[in-house]
């Protein structure tokens, strides 16, 4: 069985960073693409950062480019995401998903398996 579990959501204040971790289990790693997605109460899932090995690429939503980076580290089987200059308008839920193809489209409906959510709070 795929799983995937997030961890290192919390509270920050604005301006501040955070790292959240996404473990994978279940499947080869290193051939998986990622993404980082996120839901604010209220709304729709949006994408968030993408990590390509079919293509070899990174992918980010505008509103994160230049303070968010995703990484992957395939002798943990892990995937990052590193968030800094955090804004209040960043919180909500943040889920890590994966996808065995050889494209990767950055939307919902794209990805195959998804991990349970991680919370991440900014305050102002």
């Amino acid at each position: 069985q795929v799983q995937l579990v997030e961890s290192g959501g919390g509270l920050v204040q604005a301006g501040g960073s955070l790292r959240l971790s996404c473990a994978v289990s279940g499947r080869t790693f290193s051939s998986a693409n990622m993404g980082w997605f996120r839901q604010a109460p209220g709304k729709e899932r949006e994408f968030v950062a993408a990590d390509s090995w079919s293509v070899r690429s990174t992918y980010y939503a505008d509103s994160v480019k230049g303070r968010f980076t995703i990484s992957r580290d395939n002798a943990k089987n892990t995937v990052y995401l590193q968030m800094n200059s955090l804004k209040p308008e960043d919180t909500a839920v943040y889920s890590c998903a994966a996808v065995w193809r050889e494209d990767l489209i950055p939307r919902p409906t794209h990805f195959d398996y998804w991990g349970q959510g991680t919370q991440v709070t900014v305050s102002s």
